[in-house]
């Protein structure tokens, strides 16, 4: 593994840790030459291949880093660090390999997205589900804004994702 900051290729695993029912591995490593440390992580390459259903019918290839983009989007300027983000990418994506089959609908997706960055920070889910609901009007924006501050905290941004319920 090469160093981010000086290039070198010698470094040392200081701390390895599984995570997502030991499908990743995280790596604490430091380079020998500069003493910086910096964090690796090993990923099973999926034998599944997942598609996502779109609303209008298209099949595309399943993309984590899609998620990924759609959460900082929300959280930019936000105080939610690129870790939090990653680590609701996670959540987000042990959920969909959960469902059966090898197609996942792209609204449950942006369901459990939207829960995920609920939970993060709630201008970043107004921001998300503002885009998400493509939001017209803004009294689209403000009824859910009230819903966000007057929804009880522990049921905030969770919906019926399999009954088609909103």
């Amino acid at each position: 593994m090469r160093c981010p900051y000086c290039k070198e290729d010698k470094d040392k695993v200081i701390d390895s840790r599984s995570s997502e029912g030991g499908r990743v591995v995280r790596r604490r490593r430091q380079c020998q030459l500069c003493q910086r440390r910096f964090t690796t992580y090993e990923r099973i390459e999926e034998l599944v291949k997942l598609t996502v259903v779109k609303k209008d019918g298209s099949r595309v290839p399943y993309n984590r880093d899609k998620i990924i983009s759609g959460i900082q989007k929300a959280c930019y300027k936000r105080p939610i660090s690129m870790q939090q983000i990653t680590e609701a990418a996670e959540v987000i994506e042990e959920e969909i390999l959960r469902q059966p089959g090898q197609e996942v609908s792209s609204r449950l997706i942006g369901e459990l997205t939207m829960q995920q960055v609920n939970r993060l920070d709630k201008v970043a889910y107004i921001r998300f589900a503002s885009v998400y609901h493509e939001f017209e009007e803004v009294n689209q924006f403000i009824e859910e804004v009230q819903e966000v501050i007057h929804r009880p905290k522990d049921t905030a941004g969770q919906k019926d994702l399999f009954n088609n319920t909103t």
